[in-house]
Parts: C-alpha cells; structure tokens; sequence
C-alpha cells in the first residue's frame, strides 16, 4: 500500500482543521493503520487530544508537535507510517507552505456560508504557489460543518468552482459526536462507530484514498 501525506489546512481559523486531521488519523487507526498525526498549529489542539486519550489509556495514532522544520522531519519520520495527516495552523502561511512541500495531498475545510468561501483565497494562492514547483500535489476542498438536512444552493457551488480546486464529493455535518469523541480522546470511529458522524468519516477517507492514487 502507498504511504501518504495529507495536510489539512486553512489560513482561516474556526474552519475545522483539527477535528477533520483527528478524525481522519482515527478513522484510518481503526483500520489498523500505523498512523502519524503531526500537529503544526501553535495551540496544539492535536497534542491536548493525544493527551486526553493517554490520562483514557485510548489507543490512536501517534502525535507529535512539529515546527517550520517539518518538511525536514516528515520525509523521514513517514518511513515507518502509512498514514500522516498534518494539522496546519490558521495564519501560519510558513508552516502550511513547509507542509504542502512534503505532501500528497491538501485537504482546505470550509464552512458553507459564502462569507467562507471568501476566506479561502488566500489559502488557494498559496495552494497554487505549491503546485507551480510540485505539480504532483493534489489539493481538494472540504465542505465542514454543514447543518443537517442543509444544501449548497447551485450559486454557491459554482462559487467554489471559481477557485479551480475541486471539491469532494463527501462532506462532513456539525455533528455533536465529533466534539463529544474529542472531549474523551476518541476519534468517532471508536467513540460512536455506527453514528452519522462515524460514517461521514468513513465514506471521507475511502474518497480521499481514491483521489490520492497516483
């Protein structure tokens, strides 16, 4: 199997970045996968999460704190994992960019509303910058924390469209189970397996597999 590295990022903060790079490491954990979870955002919200799960004796993904350095740590550090997702700070272009210099594949969360999609043209630049010197990244769009029963009217979806980065089929609701699962150190997966927040996940991962093949 291809190991990969997936970066979730975002120049805008709220947008779900570290409960979508969770529940991804968790999801492909419980597939018993060895997976990394690398968190480059300075509140280290995917550390306190680890240590949650440790004071739980929860199993999960390995995580560990990286810097500006982690274009130089990752390449090395992925030898012995399928899976790293790195959690990318919002307002932290240096870091998002040494993230997307190791790579497989950027993953932008954003929210539904228009005045979100706004906010990613920033992050789409910066995306694009990428690409110019490594043409093989791949970066997608995330619709995150959609209400229930709540649909993108064709406008808005042409919206996203302009960016000219495609967006996944599979998009995630605001679900309590992702915060309750947070708050004890679980990933949905193990916390609520059979709950709409588990199988978001789940169809989430099996996409982003397919579009990362090369």
């Amino acid at each position: 199997m291809r190991r990969m590295i997936v970066a979730v990022g975002g120049l805008k903060g709220g947008i779900g970045k570290t409960v979508v790079a969770v529940h991804l490491a968790g999801e492909a954990f419980a597939r018993n996968r060895k997976v990394l979870l690398a968190d480059a955002d300075v509140q280290r919200s995917s550390l306190t999460w680890a240590d949650i799960a440790a004071e739980g004796k929860q199993n999960g993904p390995t995580v560990v704190g990286v810097s500006t350095s982690l274009h130089k740590q990752l390449p090395t550090l992925r030898k012995s994992y399928d899976f790293v997702f790195i959690d990318c700070p919002p307002r932290g272009d240096t870091l998002t960019r040494a993230a997307m210099i190791v790579a497989d594949l950027v993953i932008l969360p954003t929210g539904p509303a228009p005045t979100d999609f706004w906010a990613l043209t920033a992050t789409v630049d910066l995306v694009k910058e990428a690409q110019a010197l490594r043409p093989e990244l791949k970066a997608f769009i995330l619709l995150n924390r959609l209400q229930p029963r709540q649909n993108l009217s064709t406008s808005a979806r042409e919206a996203l469209e302009a960016f000219g980065v495609p967006t996944l089929k599979t998009s995630l609701g605001l679900r309590t189970a992702y915060a309750e699962a947070m708050a004890l150190g679980m990933s949905v997966a193990a916390h609520a397996p059979r709950s709409e927040a588990a199988n978001e996940v789940r169809k989430l991962f099996n996409e982003i597999m397919e579009v990362g093949r090369v």
